[in-house]
């Protein structure tokens, strides 16, 4: 028995932040970032929610998408998996807001927090878990963000974030789904983009916020090779652990925050570009939400079809990096509606 994707959904908001209008915040501090920025990841707008949303609703909208598709109603739900790093609250978990919000009333629901690999994380779990439990047939997994909340508006880096949320749903078939992971992380880079306070190693205090450290920030760069060579490496673990090539793969959708280093990886991996799928040049860097939102597009563009071997690749801060392999279900009926 399988785990497989059986449809998708994601969810945009309506505020654009166009790049135009970070040159007029910026430009004063820091000329010609916002070019610079540009021109090395490829973004060129990004989408705010209104200021009294918090990361739920994104994910709600999204999920309740994905459920339409699936032709699934909300109280058939076993299980909902929310993968984020800009959560609600520190506790409760997001998931649980998010199985209230879309009336997943029968649904157990737990969090994934490995930042911008929290979606194929998210569903390597989900896809073990139905594998080994008959009783979990139909999960929801969703991947969503909403930084710029917790950004300092101040801050150049704000450049990246845009919010959304991308979601799928998973249900047991005999027919192949889920193929294979990998994952690879490094510790000792944590502290080079963090939130400091909210946690027990600095609760949220007046010097807290008088520091900075409510907000997100980066206090070091990460070399460039954590991706430029880590994604290459965590595709041919996916293949070998799933018993492929990397020439087999069909379509690969990486971690959506600079679109020459997706040129890169693809050139390291000997795949043409038409094999994967960026989205960052319209949404802006979507964190924990990107991989799914890219899939979201890609299937809506049918630039996957069915049989397709697909593999997914996240990577966020910490580091943490994971890779997802599936195999598109025969008919896809609802995949590509």
């Amino acid at each position: 028995m399988y785990a497989n994707i059986v449809s998708t959904g994601m969810y945009l908001p309506e505020i654009e932040i166009s790049n135009d209008a970070l040159r007029a915040r910026f430009d004063k501090l820091i000329p010609e970032f916002v070019d610079k920025m540009e021109a090395s990841s490829g973004i060129m707008t990004r989408w705010y929610a209104p200021e009294d949303w918090a990361t739920s609703d994104l994910a709600a909208r999204a999920a309740k998408q994905a459920l339409e598709r699936a032709g699934r109603r909300p109280e058939e739900v076993d299980l909902v998996i929310v993968g984020t790093d800009s959560p609600d609250f520190i506790t409760p978990a997001t998931s649980v807001i998010v199985q209230d919000k879309i009336g997943a009333k029968n649904a157990g629901t737990f969090d994934v927090g490995c930042a911008c690999a929290s979606f194929p994380t998210a569903f390597t779990s989900a896809a073990g878990m139905m594998m080994a439990n008959a009783n979990l047939k139909v999960v929801v997994v969703v991947g969503v963000y909403m930084m710029h909340k917790l950004t300092d508006p101040n801050d150049p880096m704000a450049f990246f974030y845009g919010d959304g949320a991308g979601a799928a749903v998973l249900e047991r078939s005999e027919e192949a789904g889920f193929v294979s992971s990998a994952f690879r992380a490094d510790g000792s880079y944590a502290k080079r983009w963090a939130i400091f306070a909210g946690g027990t190693v600095e609760p949220t205090t007046e010097e807290s916020f008088r520091k900075g450290h409510t907000r997100v920030k980066m206090y070091d760069r990460y070399p460039p090779e954590i991706n430029n060579e880590g994604w290459p490496a965590v595709v041919r673990d996916v293949a070998k652990n799933g018993g492929f090539a990397v020439s087999d793969i069909d379509f690969l959708i990486f971690t959506q925050v600079r679109k020459p280093t997706i040129e890169l990886v693809m050139n390291d991996l000997g795949l043409p570009m038409e094999k994967t799928h960026t989205v960052m040049e319209k949404w802006g860097y979507t964190g924990s939400a990107c991989i799914p939102m890219a899939l979201d597009d890609a299937f809506r563009q049918k630039k996957i079809k069915p049989r397709d071997l697909v593999v997914m690749v996240g990577s966020g801060v910490g580091y943490n990096q994971a890779g997802a392999a599936f195999r598109v279900a025969g008919d896809g009926a609802r995949l590509f509606s």
